[in-house]
């Protein structure tokens, strides 16, 4: 669809700057999550825009370069904020300088740690969390590049030991 006056042929279809995919995070209360992505993973706040009822609508964040909307809860669709138990059918991965101190900053603004940091077969050192609006998020460091032929052996290493 082209804006008043244009055609698709003369309109970008990635603005500058964005990503193809950008999560939206839909929350009950936008400025903790704001509040908690700041904190946590060095978020910088970029776009604030307020509703009818004065209270943030929609924000816009980035962490390093990938960016992630904020959302209220709008009634006229049906996306809404995940139960507090994480129940979602989506996770979101972010990479960190360093993992544990990230985990560590997410703690201290009320998340709940899933699953502990853990040096993962592929060179990622990873945690699960869950924030306070009851996303999930798995929090990842590179720690180590690896070949595709060294996931493959790491990875039978760790089936044949859970099938013992």
């Amino acid at each position: 669809m082209a804006a008043e006056g244009g055609t698709m042929t003369n309109w970008k279809g990635v603005p500058d700057g964005a990503s193809a995919v950008i999560p939206r995070l839909f929350c009950l209360d936008p400025v903790a999550e704001i509040e908690f992505c700041t904190t946590a993973f060095g978020a910088e706040e970029g776009v604030r825009r307020p509703g009818a009822d004065g209270k943030i609508a929609h924000a816009l964040i980035t962490i390093g370069p990938a960016m992630v909307m904020i959302e209220s809860e709008w009634p006229e669709v049906p996306n809404r904020a995940p139960a507090p138990d994480g129940s979602s059918s989506v996770a979101l991965y972010v990479y960190v300088e360093n993992v544990d101190e990230a985990v560590q900053r997410a703690v201290r603004s009320g998340a709940r740690i899933l699953m502990p940091a853990t040096n993962q077969f592929w060179g990622d050192r990873t945690a699960w969390i869950i924030d306070p609006s009851g996303h999930v998020w798995t929090v990842a460091t590179r720690i180590e590049e690896t070949t595709e032929e060294q996931r493959q052996e790491r990875l039978a290493r760790l089936h044949a030991k859970s099938s013992l």
